[in-house]
């Protein structure tokens, strides 16, 4: 399973990338997105094309740029994006066919382009998505969550709405993020990186978890260490994978309820 971190730090980036991971994603993504997450604790990157710069100089890995969602400005930001050295960019907040062909005529081959499916408009649209020439898909569960008006973060990876996006998917695919073994909330990490395995997930993520769990740690030891249990959990028999999933939906199921029960709770 590729792993992409998250980070504009030339130093802890190139690192963790020698140490095994894929690459690198650089997060312009921002249009809309304070308003659209406002309340809701997510991050807002404030990444910028110098940032780019500055990543596609500090790793031979892969280098992914995240734009914005399709607009007036993707012409700019993608030209930009590829002056810089992006391998791949990342549309966000698809919600039909046509945003991604008119992407695709923009990048016109120079670098690959993937696409984010984090609205129910996406999950409804995915087998017309996937026949694009996308370079990778993946599941954002945040924006479908608010985008759903659901609180319930982890519910499309036990609805069957994942399943069904994955189905239909010949290119990598991804979903969810990690965080080191042991690590992970409000449902545990392993468990977590069980369910990527069980979904054949071929990339995920490594954001602000991550990045705040290796504080003091070496990425020579920890990124070893988290690709060893990915490969662990692959190899695992298949009693343990249903056990496996029987435990994360049990605890996907009590955060849910948790969640209600805080939000009754008084100010």
């Amino acid at each position: 399973m590729d792993l992409f971190l998250f980070t504009v730090d030339p130093r802890f980036g190139h690192d963790v990338v020698a140490a095994g991971a894929a690459g690198i994603v650089v997060d312009w993504e921002r249009r809309g997105k304070l308003r659209r997450q406002a309340g809701e604790g997510t991050q807002v990157n404030e990444d910028t094309p110098e940032d780019l710069s500055r990543m596609r100089a500090a790793t031979p890995g892969r280098v992914v740029c995240r734009i914005n969602g399709f607009g007036p400005w993707t012409a700019d930001e993608v030209a930009d994006a590829v002056a810089r050295g992006a391998d791949e960019l990342l549309l966000p907040m698809v919600r039909d066919a046509e945003e991604v062909d008119r992407a695709l005529e923009l990048v016109a081959g120079r670098c690959g382009l993937g696409i984010l499916v984090e609205t129910q408009d996406a999950v409804d649209r995915i087998a017309e998505l996937a026949r694009r020439p996308l370079s990778r898909i993946y599941v954002g569960l945040n924006d479908l969550r608010i985008d759903r008006r659901s609180t319930a973060l982890f519910a499309p990876l036990v609805d069957g709405t994942v399943d069904a996006v994955r189905a239909q998917v010949t290119v990598p695919f991804g979903v969810g993020g990690l965080t080191l073994p042991g690590g992970g909330f409000p449902v545990p990490g392993d468990l977590l990186a069980a369910e990527l395995v069980r979904i054949d997930a071929q990339f995920t993520f490594l954001r602000r978890s991550f990045t705040a769990d290796m504080a003091g740690r070496d990425p020579f030891v920890e990124v070893p260490r988290l690709l060893d249990g990915l490969d662990r959990l692959r190899r695992a028999g298949a009693e343990r994978a249903a056990a496996s999933r029987r435990a994360f939906v049990d605890a996907v199921g009590a955060v849910a309820q948790e969640v209600p029960a805080r939000v009754a709770q008084p100010a």
